[in-house]
């Protein structure tokens, strides 16, 4: 068993791992337990009582959370025409169409976070589908990715999009701003990520939906939160 840094056995004395706590202390204790010098990540992870294998169980979607996420994010729009025309004058980082999905197949570039793609785009992504599906930056309808309306998901990705899906141990892990967020704004996104987990309950899910939920900073240890309070 690895030995704990002494910052985190430090950090870990502030939480008791066997209690859930209500939002706002959760939020207090993680801030508190975060011994990093940098503006760290603050991340939710959802235990869900779901069956990965199940399509209809799946969760994937995305949302734009009230305060941002405080990460700024490289966006790759794959268009033509018009809407390649609008997605330079919006600012995305990268604009283009074969180029660059030649440029991802043959270079394995990757220096983007996220591909916004139109609808006729998809047929040529399909090649690189092999590439990008493992690394998660494949375009997705459910995630506003696959579009008509470029410039709408670009405003969105700007304004703090996040996106989530469920692993196959059935974890959702989502980022919900940095350290430096006022404590309020944390429970605000919060609030506004749980409620679409609890929105998008598949209809075939039984017993408890989600059995656990924890908050961490980069580097910090979980803190459970008590979801009976939410």
């Amino acid at each position: 068993m690895a030995k704990l840094s002494k910052r985190m056995s430090d950090a870990k004395k502030l939480i008791d791992a066997d209690k859930a706590y209500e939002l706002a202390e959760a939020v207090k204790l993680v801030k508190e337990s975060s011994k990093v010098k940098f503006d760290a990540t603050i991340d939710v992870v959802f235990n869900m009582n779901l069956d990965s294998t199940k399509a209809e169980q799946q969760l994937r979607g995305a949302l734009v959370l009230p305060n941002g996420s405080g990460k700024t994010q490289k966006i790759l729009v794959l268009a033509e025409g018009d809407a390649a025309k609008e997605a330079e004058k919006l600012g995305a980082d990268y604009v283009g169409s074969e180029d660059m999905i030649t440029k991802i197949q043959k270079e394995n570039w990757f220096d983007f976070d996220v591909i916004i793609a139109t609808p006729q785009m998809m047929p040529k992504i399909g090649k690189i589908g092999q590439i990008l599906g493992p690394k998660g930056l494949m375009p997705n309808p459910k995630t506003g990715t696959v579009t008509p309306n470029v410039a709408k998901a670009i405003e969105e990705i700007n304004a703090g999009k996040v996106t989530y899906r469920m692993d196959k141990f059935g974890n959702v892990h989502v980022v919900v701003g940095k350290l430096s967020f006022d404590d309020k704004k944390l429970e605000e996104n919060i609030m506004s990520l749980y409620n679409e987990i609890v929105r998008i309950k598949p209809a075939t899910a039984k017993g408890t939906y989600i059995e656990n939920m924890s908050i961490s900073s980069t580097m910090g240890p979980g803190v459970k939160v008590d979801t009976k309070t939410l």
